[in-house]
């Protein structure tokens, strides 16, 4: 709604415009009546109207000189004067200040007020109408331009150069010209738990897009004679020029400049980014060089430190095994499953990971050890009527080879095992019936679909009224309760790890009816799926 503001030292004409107009119909909120210019100039400074309606003779500062002040600050705003002075010379001075009309209190009429204010409106709909469509086309030119960079960072990295004048002039028009007296330095930042802030950002491309908006606009600010290039959501390059010669270090440069983009993506999007700085380059040739060296060199991303600034170098790989004592530590897990302490994980896979980053294997090693110890441990412990794992195991697999350096396995492992022992707790009603703890577990099995008490019954060859009773008399709730309880459970966990829609959730959970699922989750939590998505993001 577009914000009025009427001023007038004669109380009767506010009243009369405040109470004769209906203000909400014309989609319109009176923010403040005011008796002189100088209040209401003060009211503006952290309230500023859209349309102002004001008398001229006014004590401590008048209609004029109050016009000439907003107009200062907004000067598309739309002013109306009524005045009981019929001078000429007002009106001149209030055309001269581009105010839309000039009307006499002696012929004041409510319905001529409401015209003019439908004028306002039409007028304010139509500027905005215009603002927003050339917004658009800005949006567009960047997207379009971000795009072409893209292609062109992608085309350099996976296409033969066979034209190094060419591919100089596309650089130039990016905005960095290269001179024979300057070289480059090219760096590639790492957005570091990658998948949690895709999870943050709900897609790649609104994270992407974020950003892609802030390193562009930090280079911008900082005047850096560099180019930024978007190689995917999680990954960016960066070509820093610098003069030739042995003045300059074109390292401690571009590590300054890193620092300074990497403050400005922690202050305005609450992310972590590495920066990984390759050689300094003469050519293009030797440009695209460096930066495929950096990609290539897996071993220094994924033992990357997250937030670090430095060189890519080459990390030699540990020459041992790191399956050589895997049945130990496969036993060692399942016997902290068991134990079901948070604390003693974390202790045991700090130190597990500890040895892969002093040995230095191969991320692939790391990542196959993790997967083996997961699947080894569940076949384990798949005997036991409390044990579930909390994730089937191709998501397992999936999230293990999306993790990008160990920090981020460490995290992810010691959260998983954790969600394990949560999942376990859940199950566990220690029931001295195993008919229970079996139910529990055909639940814990099949909660991507509707699962009924004469189902279960069936499975465990009771009757569904007596499996019923003794449901309730092991557990304290009734069966469909748990399966309740359960689904809802699993429905937060989605929420909090995946950037599922609801309506995918809804289907994964075996609800065939979205308003019922939501009527259930707020139930349970107090709050609908996407309050809850909100609520964590911002917790």
């Amino acid at each position: 709604m577009y914000k009025v503001m009427l001023v007038d030292d004669d109380y009767p004409v506010l009243e009369l415009m405040s109470y004769a107009i209906n203000w909400e119909q014309l989609g319109l909120k009176v923010i403040g009546l005011y008796e002189n210019g100088a209040s209401a100039l003060e009211a503006a400074a952290s309230d500023m109207p859209d349309i102002l309606i004001t008398d001229i003779g006014m004590p401590k500062m008048d209609g004029l000189e109050l016009i000439r002040q907003l107009k200062t600050s907004k000067p598309d705003i739309r002013v109306a004067v009524i005045t009981c002075h019929s001078e000429f010379h007002y009106a001149q001075q209030a055309v001269k200040l581009h105010v839309q009309d000039y009307l006499l209190k002696d012929t004041l009429d409510p319905s001529s007020i409401r015209q003019l204010l439908l004028q306002f409106t039409a007028s304010l709909n139509e500027e905005n109408e215009l603002q927003t469509k050339q917004l658009q086309m800005e949006n567009l030119v960047d997207r379009n331009k971000a795009l072409m960079k893209e292609k062109f960072i992608r085309e350099t990295l996976h296409q033969p150069m066979l034209d190094a004048g060419k591919w100089q002039s596309e650089l130039a028009s990016f905005g960095l010209p290269l001179l024979q007296d300057e070289v480059v330095i090219p760096v590639i930042g790492i957005l570091d738990d990658y998948r949690s802030a895709k999870q943050r950002f709900i897609s790649d491309d609104v994270l992407r897009f974020a950003v892609n908006n802030v390193i562009d606009e930090a280079v911008r600010n900082e005047g850096m004679s560099s180019v930024h290039f978007s190689y995917s959501p999680q990954e960016s390059v960066l070509l820093q020029k610098f003069p030739a010669g042995l003045k300059v270090n074109g390292y401690d440069g571009a590590k300054e400049m890193m620092s300074r983009i990497q403050r400005a993506i922690k202050q305005s999007l609450k992310l972590s980014v590495s920066f990984m700085i390759g050689d300094s380059c003469g050519n293009p040739e030797q440009i695209k060089a460096s930066i495929v060296s950096i990609r290539t060199n897996a071993a220094g991303r994924f033992y990357r430190l997250p937030g670090s600034i430095a060189r890519s170098v080459p990390v030699p790989g540990g020459a041992g095994d790191m399956f050589a004592c895997f049945n130990e530590t496969s036993e060692q897990l399942r016997e902290l499953f068991l134990g079901k302490d948070p604390e003693t994980v974390r202790a045991a896979v700090t130190a597990w990971l500890a040895e892969a980053e002093q040995e230095k294997y191969s991320p692939d090693m790391v990542k196959d050890w993790v997967l083996k110890l997961l699947l080894d441990a569940k076949l384990k412990l798949q005997s036991l009527a409390h044990y579930r794992s909390a994730q089937p195991i191709d998501v397992i697999h999936n999230d293990v080879l999306e993790l990008d350096s160990l920090a981020e396995m460490k995290e992810w492992l010691i959260r998983h095992c954790v969600s394990v022992i949560s999942a376990s707790d859940r199950i566990g009603v220690q029931s001295r019936r195993t008919e229970v703890a079996e139910a529990c577990q055909f639940v814990s099995l099949h909660l991507d679909r509707r699962i009924s008490l004469e189902e279960v019954a069936e499975q465990l060859y009771m009757n569904p009224s007596y499996f019923s009773r003794l449901f309730k008399k092991e557990t304290g709730e009734t069966f469909i309760e748990y399966v309740t309880r359960m689904k809802m459970r699993r429905a937060k966990e989605l929420l909090d790890q995946t950037s599922a829609p609801v309506g995918k959730i809804c289907e994964t959970l075996g609800y065939d009816n979205q308003s019922y699922f939501i009527k259930l989750f707020k139930s349970f939590s107090g709050a609908t799926p996407v309050e809850y998505r909100s609520q964590q993001k911002r917790g």
